[in-house]
Order: C-alpha cells, then sequence, then structure tokens
C-alpha cells in the first residue's frame, strides 16, 4: 500500500485535483509547478476506485467495519487506487512518519489485499491545495483549534494565486472526465453545512471549464446533490468513522438527490463514455447508485 506521508502539521484539510484522461488517469496535484502522476486504465480502458473520508479513529467508530467492506468491494471492481477526501487522522494529525497513529488508523485497519494499492489522499500537505484558507471561521473564530499558517500568509495572495493556477490547470485540460476531489463542502445538507467562501471562489472555476464532479469529505455522510443552472454535481464521502450526528439541514429537493447520515464510502467504475457511481453503507449494502453519460451528460439512478 503506497501513500504519502505528511510532514508535522495541524492543517490536514486539503484537496485534490484529479482529471481522467482518455489514455491512463492523470492526477493533477496542485502545488507550485502542478506535477502530474499517471496510472494506467485496465485492458478494457476502464479504471475503478473507492472513495473514503474522515477516517482515521483506530479502528474505532466502525472504521474497521467500513474498512472490511471496502476490502470486500475492492476485490470484486479490481479496483485500481484509492482516493481519500480528508480528516485521515484524528485529531490533529499526525506528528511525524514515525508516529505509530499512522498503522493504528491505516495500515492496520485497510489491509485487505485489494486496498494494497495507491491511496492518493491529502496528508501530505504541499502536495495538494489547502482549503483551509478558504474559510475565514479558521482564521477569525479558531476556537480550541490551532493553524499552522506557514506558507499561506499573506492569505489574500496565497488565494488569488491558488485559484489562478487552478483556473489554468483546467483551461490547458482536454481529459475526458473532470473531477475536483477536496476535504470540505461546497454544497452539504449536512452538519457542517455548505462553505460559502468556496462556493463563491471555486464554483465559478468548476462550472466555466465544466467540472463534472466536485467530491469531498468534511461532513460525517454520504450524499449527492445536483446544481439547477450546471452539470457539476457535488458528492459526499466523509463516512468512514464516526459519523450520525443526526441533523439534516433543509435542501431543495430539486438538488438533493441522496443523504445517509452514517458510515460508508463510495466506489466509482468509468471509462470514456459513462461513470458509475455507488454508495454503500458499513455493511456493505448498496444505498444509491447512478451513473452519467458523457455523451449525453445525463444522470441514470
Amino acid at each position: 500500500m503506497a501513500a504519502f506521508l505528511p510532514k508535522k502539521n495541524t492543517m490536514h484539510f486539503h484537496y485534490l485535483i484529479i482529471f481522467l484522461a482518455s489514455f491512463g488517469l492523470c492526477f493533477l496535484l496542485c502545488a507550485a509547478e502542478f506535477p502530474y502522476f499517471k496510472q494506467s486504465v485496465k485492458a478494457d480502458g476502464s479504471l475503478s476506485f473507492l472513495v473514503i473520508g474522515d477516517w482515521g479513529r483506530k479502528g474505532f467508530y466502525n472504521q474497521t467495519d467500513v474498512a472490511n467492506q471496502m476490502g470486500e468491494i475492492g476485490e470484486k471492481l479490481k479496483i485500481d487506487f484509492v482516493i481519500s477526501t480528508g480528516d485521515n487522522f484524528y485529531e490533529d494529525g499526525l506528528t511525524g512518519v514515525n508516529d505509530p497513529a499512522f498503522h493504528d488508523s491505516f495500515t492496520n485497519i485497510y489491509k485487505a489485499p485489494s486496498l494494497q494499492k495507491t491511496w492518493y489522499n491529502d496528508i501530505v500537505e504541499f502536495f495538494f491545495v489547502d482549503t483551509t484558507p478558504f474559510v475565514d471561521d479558521y482564521f477569525t473564530n479558531p476556537k480550541e483549534s490551532t493553524y499552522d499558517w506557514k506558507g499561506v500568509l499573506p492569505r489574500e495572495k496565497y488565494l488569488n494565486d491558488l485559484l489562478k493556477d487552478l483556473d489554468l490547470a483546467l483551461r490547458r485540460s482536454s481529459a475526458k472526465w473532470k473531477m475536483v476531489i477536496g476535504h470540505h463542502t461546497i454544497k452539504s445538507a449536512g452538519h457542517h453545512g455548505s462553505i460559502t467562501e468556496l462556493a463563491d471562489q471555486l464554483v465559478p472555476i468548476l462550472e466555466e471549464h465544466s467540472v463534472d464532479f466536485y467530491i469531498n469529505g468534511h461532513d460525517h455522510c454520504l450524499e449527492r446533490i445536483g446544481s439547477i443552472d450546471s452539470k457539476l454535481e457535488f458528492l459526499t464521502s466523509g463516512g468512514g468513522s464516526k459519523a450520525w450526528r443526526g441533523d439534516l439541514k433543509g435542501w431543495n429537493p430539486v438538488e438533493l438527490k441522496f443523504y445517509y447520515d452514517g458510515q460508508g464510502f463510495i466506489s466509482v467504475e468509468l471509462n470514456q463514455k459513462e461513470a458509475e457511481f455507488v454508495y454503500y453503507d458499513v455493511f456493505g449494502h448498496v444505498l444509491h447508485k447512478f451513473s452519467v453519460s458523457k455523451d449525453s451528460g445525463v444522470a441514470k439512478q
């Protein structure tokens, strides 16, 4: 199992941009020079992967049970990799590369043979665009949390540069599918709800460049929210361990396609023409599934 090891930090909310290219999977990691990582497709030209978030609790809160189901589904789908949507090690990340929590919450939990793949996740701060600096509350009302803003201040310049780099990368992409994967919610009916700073600054760029999906964690649930004015959909996979908050915000039923306040994960299978998403609970039961045709852009339940 391959993974990116973290530096010591408490800012572990990031997002990763991936482009599903026609010939291989092209991971675009938002750093100074946007390095690329290539992932080969299967012989039939398809890819499959799992998406899991908010999981690192040393096996507690059903983390182990979710991991076991991921192993079974991963074997069935012959997954190529796993994507984590963040909050990988509670409460404050890792203290270094020798922190035993890495084994307690990761290698000793996700040990099924099918999961011994590369995990593209957000525990290496300098690889990914950090969504934390977008959130005003972390600056004005940090409460008991401590944030390491090294490399981020002055904040306005950091965010301006980040958005310019993102816009340029998306503009240059000729990928068949475009997915932006992050930690924080842009649209959510869950506990944390929508983060307006991200909605105001990121969504116009995503829509301008025809991004298909924004996938996040942060809210400890599974959900799918569409857009009335564009094809962009917002998918939450934050049910890796602690969940069941019990609060659901009102949402336009035209947009809210699915919501589940519990543990689980998402599988994705795609090729050049179609992408299928399946939501599973902690027992491996299918909760929701849909597919999108690249030719028509129409989602099918």
